[in-house]
């Protein structure tokens, strides 16, 4: 039941399309036209296309970045990169053959990382030098998704799709590849405005951590579909609906580590929402504890809260906002849940679609989609400040960036 959205205020959903403006061309990195050793390292081959390899890994610090984007002039859609976690910079290592990838994401078990794409969703398994190898690929019987999630267990795939307002759950087999179709969920109703939101449009699927329910955001019809999942079956049932204001748009929702408490993003009236949960007796119980703007006051007049992140060690959530263009940070009560603002600052970027935050909070990384660049911060969270931490890297259309630990 969100309204629809001014012109300025399209942005931050309008991208979900992949054809929805014209492309930039991006810039591909030095680091691929390295020579020497760099250079000999091999290239993976799939079905699904290939894995061209530039620069090898380096032993130190065992870490990779996964980015993402729309591939309208080009068709390596997954970059891989390595990461420095001492500097919070990333070198190009490989990119892999996608068509549109809208939204990655990696088991929780670690080992594969699983992809939407314009044929439905495609699996690759994580090799120790952190390239990818492509497993599988299955169709979702619907239009390309715009989020992807597995539940605790790693036993089934999630797909929420923007497009057709559809939950899409989908097996997985013990070698990380994806299985059958298991359920397809259309939202139905209307919403308050007969533009944007006047249909559903499902923006994320995620399980809670207790691994029960699956919570589906619904920015057209302003509210969160949590469903009981059956886990021999992959089945689901609805067991609560988390209703957000009129004309907010809820876009994702993470929990914390202890699964005791909910951060609920809304695009449209730029905030977070927090809620304790539980299961009580067999159903999930949200309640509502907390509301925090996730911009400034004298924020832009086109800001869609966007992207949300949760600290490695649960004691921080960072957020983007597009048409503002900044990144906040929030310190967590590990015991109440509740947020206390930190900062909201620019990134120097266009449309920060998703961040990616360092292990140890001092780095940020932003993917921005309309200007095709990634911005690196050095983050002093006790003063306040982010301050850039090099040039920006060019990448197509980024959606979703993503620091893995090998």
């Amino acid at each position: 039941m969100a309204a629809a959205k001014t012109k300025n205020q399209t942005k931050s959903t309008a991208k979900k399309t992949a054809g929805a403006s014209t492309a930039k061309k991006a810039a591909k990195p030095a680091a691929k036209k390295a020579s020497g050793s760099d250079a000999k390292s091999g290239a993976k081959t799939s079905s699904a296309g290939t894995a061209k390899t530039g620069a090898k890994s380096s032993a130190k610090g065992r870490y990779v970045c996964y980015a993402a984007g729309y591939t309208r002039d080009h068709k390596h859609g997954i970059w891989v990169y390595d990461y420095d976690p001492e500097k919070g910079r990333i070198k190009f290592k490989a990119e892999t053959e996608i068509s549109n990838p809208s939204y990655i994401s990696i088991a929780h078990k670690g080992g594969f990382l699983y992809s939407i794409t314009d044929e439905g969703v495609h699996a690759y398994r994580i090799e120790e030098d952190g390239t990818l190898s492509f497993l599988n690929k299955s169709g979702i019987n619907g239009m390309r998704g715009c989020y992807i999630s597995t539940d605790y267990e790693d036993k089934f795939l999630f797909v929420a799709g923007y497009h057709d307002g559809k939950v899409t759950v989908l097996s997985l087999n013990k070698d990380g590849s994806i299985g059958r179709i298991c359920e397809e969920i259309y939202h139905k109703g209307f919403g308050s405005v007969g533009e944007r939101n006047f249909m559903p449009h499902i923006d994320c699927v995620k399980m809670t951590r207790d691994n029960k329910y699956l919570c589906a955001t619904d920015v057209g019809m302003d509210h969160v579909r949590v469903y009981k999942l059956d886990h021999v079956t992959g089945r689901l049932t609805l067991a609560d609906i988390i209703r957000s204001d009129i004309e907010s748009a809820p876009h994702q929702i993470k929990f914390s580590l202890d699964g005791k408490f909910a951060y609920i993003i809304h695009e449209m009236k730029n905030k977070i929402d927090v809620y304790s949960y539980k299961d009580k007796h067999g159903m999930p119980d949200f309640e509502k504890l907390q509301s925090v703007s996730t911009v400034n006051d004298y924020h832009a007049g086109n800001s869609a809260a966007y992207a949300i992140q949760l600290s490695s060690d649960g004691g921080h959530i960072y957020c983007s906002n597009a048409g503002d263009n900044s990144v906040s940070a929030f310190e967590r009560d590990k015991n109440t849940g509740l947020l206390k603002k930190l900062f909201t600052l620019p990134i120097s970027g266009d449309f920060p679609k998703d961040i990616a935050i360092s292990d140890d909070d001092k780095y940020l990384l932003s993917i921005n989609n309309e200007s095709s660049t990634i911005s690196f911060f050095k983050m002093d969270l006790k003063a306040g400040t982010i301050v850039m931490n090099g040039p920006m890297e060019k990448f197509h259309n980024g959606n979703c960036i993503i620091i893995h630990k090998l």
